[in-house]
């Protein structure tokens, strides 16, 4: 193997998972339907820009059954869409409330797991996944570009996401998929703490200053804001 075949190995994407399945409190409305100026679904957003990424996209949306538009994954073979349950759901309405983050980022590294046992993708200990959550607007091929080139720079670390040097975003980065038993293992000792998890392994990547209006947006009037920022670009 040449050096070039290597570093596209350690660097490959293994997939997608948008987390689609927030409460939404403060928005007043689930934002994986948030509608853009555009008249685009803010998941169909997310799902349009991770189609370029040519890997298979999950949506953890806690089973609501949001649509995706279904002319946006015609003939993409590619990068299939799916839909995945959180790690350890059930069909109780107390699991939508309390499952959080790490719960739908470990039943996606799962499905990746099982896509690597099958033949279907990369060496699992040298592929990533691609972690966007719908409080934000980065388009999915800038965030893995960006997090992308602090791979190599991190070559210990198990967890790269977004900082703005004052808030951490851990649910805007990239997972090692190599990582699933010890996050599972966290999770069935009753840990749902995302900070706690990722602290020890993570390493942080300042975002651009136009980005800072495109993410953690919790209200009508924040996402009103990180519209204007979209249309600025």
């Amino acid at each position: 193997m040449t050096m070039t075949e290597c570093s596209i190995s350690l660097d490959s994407l293994a997939g997608v998972v948008i987390l689609a399945g927030g409460a939404s409190r403060r928005m007043g409305i689930p934002k994986a339907t948030l509608i853009l100026p555009t008249g685009e679904h803010l998941l169909d957003y997310h799902v349009r820009h991770s189609l370029n990424l040519n890997v298979p996209i999950m949506i953890a949306d806690n089973e609501r059954g949001f649509d995706v538009d279904a002319d946006l994954i015609l003939n993409k073979s590619q990068s299939p869409v799916s839909y995945i349950s959180d790690y350890g759901a059930t069909n109780s309405d107390e699991q939508i409330n309390t499952g959080g983050a790490l719960v739908a980022i470990e039943a996606a590294l799962q499905a990746l797991v099982k896509l690597h046992d099958s033949g279907a993708s990369e060496n699992k200990q040298s592929s990533w996944l691609l972690v966007i959550s719908c409080d934000s607007l980065i388009p999915a091929t800038e965030l893995w570009q960006k997090l992308q080139s602090s791979i190599t720079q991190a070559a210990d670390k198990q967890v790269i996401c977004l900082t703005d040097n004052r808030n951490l975003y851990p649910l805007l980065g990239i997972y090692r998929v190599s990582i699933e038993p010890d996050l599972r293992a966290y999770i069935d000792s009753g840990q749902r703490r995302v900070m706690s998890f990722i602290t020890p392994i993570g390493q942080s990547v300042a975002f651009a200053k136009h980005w800072q209006d495109l993410t953690n947006f919790n209200t009508p009037t924040d996402f009103a804001r990180a519209c204007a920022s979209l249309n600025d670009l």
